[in-house]
């Protein structure tokens, strides 16, 4: 139980919150009211701040022109920052992919990666690979020079990770601590600022799926959903929460209205419970068994579906046997599911190997043939450690594009 404890360890709003920095970026148009009527000013005020903080997206106090100058000068005066997390660095692949090394206010930094065009699998909305006939085609060229109609970030809920997957670099860093509500949704409004994201208009999917277990910081991520939905105008369809087995957490996300909740991913990685306690210690506390009997209990929505993530291990989770082991396994959990196959992505001093590309695709193939609806994610950002499993906040000085803000 000593070892459970060690990476199950769930941290307080002290930790979370990096101290007692003044940020208003993170606030809620409740909490930005509350501190609106606090300085004696009127209740419309907190929805000047919401709408200055989340829709027109500034990020200096003096921007808000829409509060009176005595106010911004009087919000300064007592240490008010925005405080929204800002790309620090920005490294990019030759495949398009973009690597942020995103800081917060306390100097910490996470990681997010932006995927133009996605990575072929299913983290978009309900409707998949559907034409979007809102996004109004592809957008003008992006930072990278490169045109794009849809895309998907993958943003971090921690600094560094607890769960100590075998095969992810990102155990390697060990937890630090939670990020806040504002710091996780502040990685996505700088992703949309960078790009010049139109919230509503363009496609953009959100995976919760970068550094961390989003379920071991559960009240800041789902804080960090609704203050994406409710204050910033992005649609919970269009977001994907993965995580490695946190029973707990999983009953607290099917208590969640599921038209105010992202869908939900399963890190599984293994077919049966020897294969994934070897590569997921977390599997010790939570088997499988009790993981599905959790996930039976989500209320889903008309069409949604449960997402079963694999990564394929060269000789270890990739032989036939294993998919065939796999597709009795979702099969029988009665759930409408589909399985993403990963292949593993390398990096210095991992033990793992890269699965043959004959293998990845007989994988798949049986999967398909047994009646399992799945996809294959392609590698994207491997060349900048980008990809799945590989973000350890690598700093690849000749990769670095220079751009900050």
């Amino acid at each position: 139980m000593a070892e459970e404890a060690e990476y199950l360890v769930q941290l307080g709003d002290a930790a979370t919150a990096g101290g007692q920095l003044r940020a208003l970026f993170g606030r809620d148009l409740a909490e930005l009211t509350a501190l609106a009527s606090g300085l004696g000013e009127p209740a419309f005020r907190g929805k000047q701040l919401a709408e200055a903080l989340y829709r027109q997206r500034v990020t200096r106090i003096g921007e808000i022109t829409t509060l009176p100058k005595a106010l911004r000068q009087r919000l300064e005066h007592q240490g008010w920052e925005v405080g929204r997390s800002r790309i620090a660095q920005a490294f990019t692949s030759t495949d398009g992919t973009e690597r942020y090394l995103v800081e917060c206010m306390d100097g910490e930094t996470v990681e997010a990666v932006w995927m133009p065009e996605g990575d072929g699998g299913d983290e978009g909305s309900e409707a998949g690979a559907e034409v979007d006939t809102e996004s109004g085609g592809p957008r003008d060229p992006g930072p990278d020079g490169r045109r794009w109609d849809r895309a998907t970030l993958c943003v971090s809920s921690q600094v560094g990770c607890a769960v100590n997957c075998q095969f992810c670099l990102t155990a390697r860093l060990g937890l630090k601590r939670n990020l806040s509500a504002g710091e996780i949704a502040g990685q996505v409004l700088a992703a949309m600022d960078r790009h010049g994201v139109q919230a509503g208009r363009d496609r953009v999917n959100l995976v919760f799926m970068g550094m961390g277990e989003p379920f071991l910081n559960y009240g800041n991520f789902m804080a960090a959903v609704r203050l994406l939905v409710d204050e910033v105008g992005l649609s919970p369809r269009r977001m994907t929460v993965s995580t490695s087995g946190i029973v707990s957490g999983i009953e607290r996300f099917a208590q969640e209205p599921p038209e105010r909740r992202p869908r939900l991913a399963i890190s599984l990685n293994a077919p049966n419970d020897d294969i994934r306690e070897r590569l997921m210690p977390i599997n010790r506390k939570w088997p499988i068994r009790e993981v599905l009997e959790a996930v039976r209990n989500v209320p889903l929505r008309p069409g949604e579906r449960i997402t079963f993530e694999y990564v394929l291990l060269g000789g270890v989770t990739d032989r036939l046997a294993h998919a065939h082991e796999l597709a009795q396994l979702v099969r029988r959990s009665g759930l409408p599911a589909k399985v993403n196959l990963i292949p593993w992505n390398p990096g210095p001093g991992a033990a793992f190997l890269t699965p043959h590309p004959q293998a990845v695709e007989g994988f798949r193939k049986l999967l398909a043939e047994s009646g399992v609806r799945v996809y294959l994610r392609r590698p994207r950002g491997r060349d900048i450690f980008a990809a799945c499993g590989q973000l350890k906040r690598t700093v690849c000085r000749e990769q670095e594009t220079g751009n900050r803000q």
